[in-house]
């Protein structure tokens, strides 16, 4: 893009969305790892814009960590919205407007639409689009030309209007300094006493100003959420756009259709990804690890060739070295394993530390007892070669030393050295009559 032409950008993010049906504002609806809006500025950054503006109602203006926000304080429509972050934009010379609710966006598609906008040296262009369902989108009607010659609402359209296919997505690039005095003028002559930007876009066409339009090829990129419905649908469309970079970048996905990887998630090459996972923050994968089927990994180290589940939960600040083991039923909380280390089935480790090639038998926890409030979470330190025996029960803090064995069914609550054999239970103790029916 030219460096001549300031390029700024605002998000319109201050609305409701009441057909959500929730008490969280709809731009600020999760989805695969991000928020709604947040899907909309990760497409706009790459384009430099500056600054990058978000329009939020009051009781959500603090929500936009590292963001240039501007209040709307009421929400009068979207000409009030740019209206309200004139003073952020101050300096701009173009100023590319979005919809907080369109989070298909990409790029690609907005980097064509300022190129287009420069190139026909136009007042202002609108992105359109051609959906299979029109709605009650506005309609594109076209002069001779080609340009805008006006976007009609459906309410107010004619049946000849309404039979157009080109819709309105709301997506607008200015002139700045066009854009403000036409934001001024505006007045609101409508029912909701709202001021729209289309009338800020009807304005320049009658003033005689070129407004061009930029067919999006992709017609999904610019539907907009209003439904938990549409949420879901724009999620599914996000997974798959995720899982294929992945795929085509060496990563095996048995069952794309189950599998869910947030953005942020990092995975090398010959890694297989098994059904129903579910991979979720800055999770890293490195090349030959196996993870799934039903596995949930958040936030965790997977180390090279390391197995992960089936029906295993990787929480937060969980590290497996190469060639470890999280099997089957198995839970990781802020634990490390080493090279080699295995901890099979139906186990859960927390806080904890579990050095090279130890195995840990089925059915052993971590324990960390009550604490002052505040303080940290206590640890357990396992050693190299430890073989813990089935049902161990770690009391934190405690430390095992190298090629120390646990009995079955021990609790361990004092350091262990190396070499050392810890724990015996008592045996199976019978008493005759305690059990059964009753005759009282």
């Amino acid at each position: 893009m030219s460096e001549s032409r300031k390029l700024a950008a605002v998000v319109m993010a201050g609305g409701l969305g009441t057909r959500m049906r929730s008490a969280t504002p709809k731009h600020l609806h999760p989805i695969l790892g991000r928020r709604i809006v947040d899907w909309i500025v990760e497409a706009a950054r790459p384009l430099a814009a500056d600054p990058l503006v978000v329009v939020a109602s009051p009781e959500t203006a603090d929500r936009f960590d590292g963001l240039a926000v501007a209040v709307q304080e009421r929400p009068l429509g979207t000409g009030d919205a740019v209206r309200s972050a004139r003073a952020a934009l101050a300096g701009a010379d173009e100023v590319l407007v979005l919809s907080g609710d369109t989070p298909l966006l990409t790029t690609g598609l907005l980097a064509d639409l300022v190129e287009a906008h420069r190139s026909r040296a136009a007042a202002a262009t609108v992105l359109s689009f051609l959906p299979a369902d029109i709605r009650s989108y506005g309609r594109i009607v076209r002069d001779r030309d080609g340009d805008l010659q006006a976007i009609v609402e459906a309410a107010d359209a004619t049946p000849e209007q309404l039979a157009i296919p080109e819709a309105n997505s709301s997506i607008y690039v200015f002139r700045a300094d066009l854009l403000w005095p036409a934001l001024e003028r505006l007045t609101p002559v409508n029912a909701q006493g709202e001021l729209y930007l289309t009338d800020a876009v009807r304005d320049l066409v009658q003033a005689g100003h070129r407004v061009a339009v930029h067919v999006a090829p992709d017609p999904a990129e610019t539907e907009g959420i209003n439904t938990r419905a549409e949420l879901a649908a724009a999620a599914a469309v996000l997974r798959d756009r995720i899982n294929e970079r992945h795929m085509l970048a060496g990563v095996t996905i048995e069952d794309p259709a189950s599998t869910w990887i947030e953005p942020a998630v990092e995975i090398a090459a010959d890694v297989v990804v098994r059904p129903f996972t579910v991979l979720e923050g800055a999770t890293r994968v490195a090349p030959g690890a196996r993870i799934g089927p039903h596995a949930v990994v958040v936030d965790a180290v997977v180390g090279e060739g390391a197995l992960v589940g089936p029906f295993c939960y990787l929480r937060p600040g969980t590290v497996l070295g190469p060639n470890s083991k999280a099997g089957t039923f198995v839970e990781l909380k802020n634990s490390r394993l080493a090279e080699g280390a295995k901890v099979p089935h139906l186990s859960y480790m927390g806080d904890a530390e579990i050095d090279e090639r130890t195995n840990v038998g089925a059915g052993s926890i971590t324990v960390n007892l009550p604490h002052k409030k505040g303080s940290k979470k206590q640890r357990t330190k396992i050693g190299r070669d430890v073989k813990v025996g089935v049902g161990t029960i770690f009391v934190a803090p405690v430390t095992i030393g190298d090629d120390a064995w646990t009995a079955a069914g021990s609790v361990v609550t004092d350091d262990v050295p190396d070499n050392a054999l810890v724990g015996f239970p008592p045996r199976q103790t019978i008493k005759e009559g305690r059990g059964g029916k009753r005759d009282d």
